[in-house]
């Protein structure tokens, strides 16, 4: 899973124009995070997306505080927004180095035939 976001991630920059290999640190780093931030979301789902739990101090109150992975998560979502800007992965951070003319994706076109083949196939 790492290797197929970290694929996409470089994928989406150089589309957009802004990949450079200095990055790569950073990419990283922000992969790892997002990796993080699934896994955390499976295990919130899987208690039910349970906000809050209680939770018994010293001096024996009970009170309602948010769930940790929650909290996790808050704090992973706003390093990964972070993350998204210094990789200008978010159209607030790519308005600010955005180029004139961005790219549209092409479809993969099939590759040219061999002159062999060609041949091979007007004999025929």
């Amino acid at each position: 899973m790492k290797e197929k976001l970290r694929e996409t991630v470089i994928e989406n920059m150089k589309h957009l124009g802004v990949y450079r290999e200095d990055f790569e640190h950073t990419i990283d780093i922000y992969v790892d995070m997002l990796v993080q931030y699934k896994m955390f979301e499976q295990q919130f789902a899987e208690s039910g997306y349970k906000l809050t739990d209680s939770h018994t101090n010293k001096a024996g109150a009970t009170n309602e505080r948010k769930a940790p992975i929650y909290m996790a998560m808050e704090a992973l979502r706003k390093d990964l927004a972070k993350y998204s800007d210094l990789l200008c992965l978010n159209p607030r951070a790519y308005e600010r180095v955005k180029k004139p003319d961005v790219p549209v994706r092409k479809k993969e076109e099939e590759k040219p035939k061999s002159k062999l083949i060609q041949a091979l196939s007007d004999s025929s």
